[in-house]
């Protein structure tokens, strides 16, 4: 008798967690009826790719990181080889505004950790004062409490305030759109951490890892060192979501909610926002935390209270297309990120047409700015016109660009930002102790919010539920 599985949410996480189900149970020889509910009209969640007048316009996310291997994986085995970009390192140069003024990050930095000597020495980003706070990192003494701390609590200690300021908050806890003073280290950058414990000092751990890293890549053969650190698909990220949609063979309905989750005797029970009703022997809830609490709310109303207390923040995204004629800035770089004691209303920009090949046509320039976070969410709620004029103006004092945009595209994510506050995998442990039997949580708000973490994390869930069907006795399907 087949089983059933109902995976609720369409994002990547969501999307992998069906793929994944579906190769397990055919692997296991098990015949599991997988259906996935997605409330918006698209699939992807947050990937979304736009594009208007030969540009490729990511509202969300635009690549994904590959020292963590679970996201290109996934593309090679969707047979999308063919189609993976890296960026263009020779341009790698990122800009922080400091002073009202863009600053070249110096070479060397690795995870803000500076690794050579003379570039980092002769930068004008950071002060004297704060320089020689940074290398006493080479001489504090490692942390022995195993208790988790905020990435500022951890930064400040190690290399100073000005080095919060200036790199890490922008740059580390901006990948979070978070604040580094309530960021929790063990879930976000553990390997910091691991660094600290092996070497004593970030600076020792970062110049080993250099060389280790030098060393490999001189080992390897001609043609290799195609994969870059970031990678994405040359016609965007949501060529991953088609391919997934591609690859599967159970039922997909888009455009109708989940209003109510009630488990019984037989499994679970699943009304949709039109009256229709699904059966399930298992239940993913791949959706943001406040929506599973919403579901679960009734029945298991800890288990809610822990999903509610991890908090969400809003962000936008404007994305601007320019004639590359009336565009007078040389874009030499992947863009700036922005301290928040800078009195500028951007989070950060990339320059995507320089960070990647085939996002813009020849003789165009294209652009993204980030909006909103944990100290601007207000923002968000303006209407697109004043968006777009908003960023126009911060360009213009920060860059000097006074061009007139020939596409504009706005994207909001409200409540789109889940916040690894300090405790976050402790929080986690305990929800995933308190999720009823054939029931379970993935996705951004638990143990990573990038693609590849989401990615790996619908894979794990998928294997644990298909193993879980598989010892279970089949039920009866309800009339």
């Amino acid at each position: 008798m087949s089983r059933r599985l109902v995976i609720v949410g369409g994002g990547i996480a969501g999307l992998a967690t069906a793929y994944y189900a579906q190769r397990a149970a055919d692997d296991a020889g098990l015949d599991v009826a997988i259906t996935l509910v997605e409330r918006d009209d698209h699939l992807g969640g947050k990937i979304t790719t736009d594009t208007p007048d030969g540009f490729v316009i990511e509202g969300g996310p635009d690549s994904f990181i590959t020292q963590k291997p679970w996201a290109i994986q996934l593309c090679r085995e969707l047979g999308l080889e063919d189609r993976l970009m890296g960026t263009n390192d020779a341009q790698r140069s990122v800009y922080v505004l400091r002073g009202g003024r863009l600053r070249k990050m110096p070479d060397g930095l690795m995870l803000i950790v500076p690794t050579r000597f003379m570039p980092f020495v002769t930068s004008d980003l950071i002060s004297w004062p704060g320089k020689i706070r940074m290398g006493m990192d080479l001489f504090i003494p490692r942390r022995t409490d195993e208790s988790d701390e905020s990435l500022a609590d951890f930064i400040r200690r190690r290399l100073g305030q000005e080095a919060l300021d200036v790199l890490a908050e922008p740059m580390m806890a901006g990948i979070h759109v978070s604040d580094a003073e309530t960021l929790s280290l063990k879930a976000t950058f553990p390997r910091f951490i691991d660094i600290e414990r092996q070497y004593g000092s970030l600076t020792r751990g970062m110049i080993a890892a250099r060389r280790a890293r030098s060393a490999a890549s001189n080992g390897q053969a001609n043609g290799a060192g195609k994969t870059t650190v970031f990678m994405t698909l040359r016609g965007g990220l949501q060529e991953l979501v088609a391919a997934l949609r591609s690859a599967l063979r159970g039922t997909i309905i888009t455009g109708q909610g989940v209003a109510e989750l009630q488990r019984g005797l037989g499994g679970y029970t699943l009304a949709l926002d039109d009256g229709r009703t699904l059966a399930a022997d298992a239940v993913v809830l791949a959706t943001p935390a406040y929506a599973a609490a919403d579901l679960l709310r009734a029945d298991h109303p800890e288990l809610a209270g822990m999903l509610d207390a991890i908090r969400y923040v809003s962000t936008a995204t404007v994305s601007l297309g320019y004639d590359a004629a009336s565009f007078d800035h040389p874009l030499d770089g992947f863009g700036f990120v922005v301290p928040r004691k800078e009195p500028t209303r951007l989070l950060a920009a990339t320059w995507t047409s320089t960070k990647f090949t085939h996002r813009a046509r020849p003789g165009t320039v294209l652009l993204r700015a980030f909006i909103g976070g944990p100290r601007r969410e207000d923002l968000v709620d303006r209407d697109d016109e004043a968006l777009v004029g908003l960023v126009r103006e911060e360009l213009r004092v920060i860059m000097g660009v006074r061009a007139e945009p020939s596409v504009a595209r706005v994207y909001r994510w409200p409540r789109g930002n889940p916040q690894y506050d300090v405790g976050h995998l402790e929080r986690v442990d305990r929800i995933e102790t308190l999720c009823p039997p054939g029931l379970s949580l993935t996705g951004s708000a638990y143990r990573g919010v990038g693609i590849p973490d989401c990615v790996k994390q619908g894979q794990a869930t998928a294997e644990q539920v298909i193993a879980a069907l598989r010892e279970a006795q089949p039920v009866a399907a309800q009339p």
